[in-house]
């Protein structure tokens, strides 16, 4: 009995696994956050690549509308 507690202890202490220090925490985000720009950048192309395709494809056109339109009206006589 006496040999267990001096032997759990130890035991618990070398299954304690260190903490990963900042700079491995801070390259390890990183990594995940420039995976995801790139995931987010390839969905974005894809998107757009499938948008032309139907502008295209549904009356030549694009498929956003767009405004001739001046986002200003014109000025006012002044009356």
């Amino acid at each position: 009995m006496a040999r267990a507690l001096v032997i759990l202890p130890i035991l618990l202490l070398a299954a304690c696994d260190r903490e990963p220090d900042f700079d491995t925490r801070y390259d390890a985000a990183a990594s995940e956050i420039e995976a995801r720009a790139k995931a987010m950048d390839a969905a974005v192309a894809a998107s757009e690549k499938a948008a032309r395709a139907a502008g295209e494809t549904e009356g030549g056109g694009s498929a956003l509308p767009t405004d001739d339109k001046a986002a200003t009206p014109p000025p006012s006589s002044g009356e």
